[in-house]
């Protein structure tokens, strides 16, 4: 039953449950597979089952669901595709810690009951977000929800590395990875994040094997000297041209090792000589395969020194470091140690230093996937909003390196292969081989690894649409129409789709992406738990509402630049949600006796006609925004028109008529108006604001059988615009701002009413005030007002100037000029001093070097505020020295 009677303010604790509930309960989110109408779809970007919703996901959802709803809205087949990715890195350390809690680890489980507790965990824990992203308002079709580890999606991801695999895109090989000693598994380039570390560098020499001196080189990393295995100059380097080919002794190990040649090397970095280390370095690993030189695998997969390391086998990788800079100390070979600042590569999920490392992994051939995905962006196939994320991705993947797909993680995909015991054979198939294709033997083994959970996430937008079966949910929704994702996984996710979707589908896999921006803090720092300075999404809901939180990110959501947000600007939309809420409550009021079904004769009155041409604006406006992915300013537009037109002038203009001062047809007029631009500023606003939207539709319509998400979003109506009506209601407006300035320069309090003259610069002018003549006089408190066409202007009043025409308040017994002026005067002595007083303490070099930084702020904000009121002051006492004279 909807409700009769709005309460005093919108509780949003009370409402958005129910009206989600309601939502659910009426299928309103669900695509149908086949349909007359054009199709819009949309992938989400799956959280991690593991995840809980952060600021990113805020933000990366509120603007998913603003399109969805807006395209809903337009009457498309709309199809917005959840799920979760099974984050197998995150997900395999959340369950390794909660058995380490039983003093367990998962080589005591053993894989397959290590798998099965993961699965335990995933039904009893996973899949928080999904409720929390609900709350968000998320209209996703929850009957579709998808994770990448269900069967369908496990077979497509099988079929896929299949096909790559038959078409020489998928090999096996040693080569050189970034290694995570504490994940034990390789990670890819995109996985590794840099952090700046203050080292040192350290000079050594490499006596050359002839006795006849010695060749210094520089290093980070004195430990993997061990697996040195050449030292490299660059041939145009002259000091170095008579040692090619020679050879120097590897200091600690005793070894001769030769002097090489390659245009890597650069001259002027140290002694222009590095050792090669092809084991420990990618750089070096390329070199040695140029060079033919002996690859070295110094450690082991936990970062330990492993039997190649002679006499420091067995110790920790930082611990060798120490070791191998004190013994060649001892031994004379360090000729000088300097502080060092350089990058290290860390593992994106626990932070661990990374450690290239040599071993045999799966990869993509990734090149010819790359061409076809830059030529699809090139023709325009894709297009990437805003354009300037086009640049960075062209760079990256014309400079793409194969991608290399296993991980030495138990939870995820298996790698579809299995080796032979009894022949050798290596079988790559999308089913479970029961025996061997090329000798019938049945000692099969498959492979240890899975794959990178981004080769199964870059399948996303075909597979959960039923892909490898020809699904009419394929048929109907793929391309998919747009992605909206964060930019900072272009790279992780959307080059992979785009590559895989062109691959298997033979198409783009959507036809726009949208890359938003960061949240940060409202100074613009990054959000983190040891700055203090995170918001949590969910608290922000608790205590100012979905609706309000939502409006708090579209609005600053622009294109290229990061979100900054803060508590008090969520508050400030809070104050938007109860003035809409007022609205609602005095439209009402004013509609109780009202059928729109009964056809209104009388004419719309100047306020009328304006209101419904700012309306046809706004309505223009904010269609072709959201179309835009100007998210920012559709949202700017819609505040604009509720908050300032339609509330602060349009409700104060048409309350006497409302109210029955007026006669009952210009009253049936008024409330035609106000029901037909409340019902469309409901729908326009919903996208954004779905609960209080939804709330106010129901009560405004006397129905919960429709929703307002069903209804259509507003087109423009070309009877309502009128360039000459909103002209002239613009005068009459300036006219009434121009009076209440007047009022707060001179400080006359409002209840005051005035005389008024208006010198009109022309007869037309002069007519509209005229036609507008009631409406200022409510609207700025008169007693009176006369308007003639070039008056002059007489001696003891305020002057307001709107373009050619002049306004004159009288002031004779309004204001006493005289005291005005003393007092005026005595005010700006006072803010002078308080004025000098602030400049000084700013001028202290004490007060800024010793002062809390939160102390200066507030005093730097103290002096702003008494120059704005010393300008104020001024410009008072000038307007009254220029009224007396």
């Amino acid at each position: 039953m909807v409700k009769k009677e709005l309460s005093k303010a919108f509780e949003p604790q009370d409402t958005e449950k129910r009206l989600y509930d309601y939502w659910l309960k009426k299928n309103l989110f669900h695509a149908r597979d086949k349909s007359k109408a054009k199709a819009f779809s949309m992938v989400i970007p799956p959280p991690n089952v593991t995840g809980m919703l952060h600021m990113g996901h805020a933000l990366n959802n509120t603007l998913q669901d603003i399109i969805i709803r807006f395209k809903r809205m337009q009457g498309f087949n709309t199809l917005w595709m959840p799920g979760m990715d099974h984050a197998g890195i995150a997900t395999q350390n959340v369950v390794e810690q909660a058995l380490a809690k039983e003093g367990l680890s998962r080589h005591d489980l053993g894989r397959e009951k290590f798998i099965a507790r993961v699965w335990e965990w995933k039904e009893k824990y996973g899949g928080v977000i999904i409720n929390q992203l609900k709350r968000l308002g998320c209209s996703c079709d929850w009957q579709r929800e998808r994770f990448t580890m269900d069967e369908g999606l496990s077979q497509a991801v099988r079929e896929v590395f299949v096909r790559l695999y038959e078409d020489d895109l998928i090999y096996q090989g040693d080569y050189i990875v970034n290694w995570c000693p504490r994940c034990h598994t390789a990670i890819s380039d995109l996985e590794v994040e840099f952090k700046q570390e203050a080292s040192c560098l350290w000079n050594i020499g490499y006596p050359l094997a002839d006795g006849k001196g010695e060749i210094i080189v520089a290093t980070t990393r004195p430990e993997t000297m061990l697996g040195d295995t050449a030292v490299a100059v660059n041939p145009k380097d002259k000091r170095y041209k008579d040692k090619v080919g020679k050879y120097v002794i590897l200091p600690l190990v005793n070894k001769k090792i030769p002097i090489i040649a390659d245009d890597y090397v650069t001259m002027d970095f140290g002694s222009g000589a590095v050792k090669i280390t092809p084991g420990s370095d990618p750089n070096d690993f390329a070199m040695a395969q140029r060079h033919n030189l002996e690859i070295i695998t110094i450690m082991d997969g936990r970062g330990i020194i492993n039997d190649k390391g002679g006499i420091y086998k067995g110790q920790d990788r930082y611990e060798a470091r120490k070791n191998v800079v004190d013994d060649l100390e001892k031994g004379k070979y360090l000729v000088s140690t300097e502080p060092y600042s350089h990058s290290v590569g860390q593992c994106y999920r626990c932070k661990t230093d990374i450690e290239p490392m040599v071993s045999k992994q799966w990869f993509v051939k990734i090149k010819p996937l790359a061409k076809q995905a830059i030529e699809a962006v090139v023709k325009g196939n894709t297009k990437i909003v805003p354009n300037t994320w086009e640049a960075t991705y062209f760079e990256w993947m014309n400079n793409i390196r194969d991608w290399c797909i296993s991980r030495q993680l138990w939870w995820g995909h298996r790698i579809p292969v299995w080796y032979c015991g009894g022949c050798g054979k290596v079988i790559v198939s999308k089913v479970d081989p029961d025996k061997c294709t090329a000798c019938g033997g049945t000692s099969l083994k498959q492979d240890e690894d899975v794959l990178d959970t981004w080769f199964s996430s870059a399948l996303w937008p075909f597979t959960t649409l039923g892909w490898p079966k020809k699904t009419s949910a394929l048929k109907t929704f793929y391309p998919t129409s747009l992605l909206i994702t964060g930019f900072d996984i272009l790279f992780f996710w959307v080059a992979r789709m785009m590559m895989m979707g062109i691959y298997v589908m033979k198409d783009v896999p959507f036809n726009d992406v949208y890359l938003h921006a960061l949240v940060r803090d409202e100074k613009g720092d990054k959000m983190s738990k040891s700055s203090g300075n995170i918001i949590d999404p969910l608290v922000m809901i608790d205590k100012y509402g979905t609706d309000a939180f939502r409006f708090t990110l579209a609005a600053y959501t622009a294109q290229g630049r990061d979100v900054r947000m803060s508590p008090e600007r969520i508050e400030g939309y809070k104050f938007f949600v109860n003035k809409i809420w007022n609205a609602a409550k005095l439209t009402f009021a004013n509609l109780a006796d009202y059928n729109e079904r009964k056809v209104v004769k009388s004419k719309d009155s100047l306020p009328d006609k304006w209101i419904k041409a700012k309306l046809n604006k706004t309505v223009e406006e904010v269609t072709a925004n959201l179309n835009d992915y100007r998210f920012n300013e559709a949202a700017a537009a819609i505040y604009r028109f509720i908050w300032h037109e339609f509330c602060d002038w349009y409700l104060e203009l048409s309350k006497p008529v409302l109210y029955g001062k007026e006669s009952s047809g210009q009253r049936r007029a008024a409330q035609r108006t106000l029901h037909d631009v409340f019902k469309i500023s409901l729908q326009l606003l919903h996208p954004f604001m779905p609960f209080v939207t939804e709330e106010l539709w129901q009560v405004l319509t006397k129905s919960d059988k429709n929703s307002i998400m069903v209804s259509s979003f507003p087109v423009c109506n070309k009877k309502w615009k009128n360039a000459k009506v909103e002209k002239e209601m613009q005068f009459i407006m300036d006219i009434i701002t121009s009076i209440r300035n007047i009022r707060g320069e001179m400080q006359i309090p409002p209840s005051r009413k005035l005389q008024l003259l208006i010198s009109a610069s022309d007869s037309s002018s002069k007519k509209i005030v005229e036609s507008g003549k009631n409406y200022i006089i409510i609207m700025a408190n008169l007693e009176e007002l006369k308007v003639d066409v070039n008056l002059a202007e007489p001696k003891g009043v305020a002057t307001g100037v709107i373009g050619s025409t002049k306004i004159f308040v009288p002031l004779a017994g309004i204001v006493d000029i005289a005291a005005e002026k003393t007092r005026l005067g005595k005010e700006l002595a006072r803010v002078e001093k308080d004025l000098q007083q602030s400049s000084k303490k700013l001028a202290n070099r004490d007060f800024l070097e010793r002062a809390a930084a939160n102390v200066i702020k507030k005093e730097e904000e103290k002096l702003k505020e008494f120059q704005e009121h010393h300008v104020a002051l001024e410009k008072a006492l000038i307007k009254l020295s220029e009224i007396s004279a």
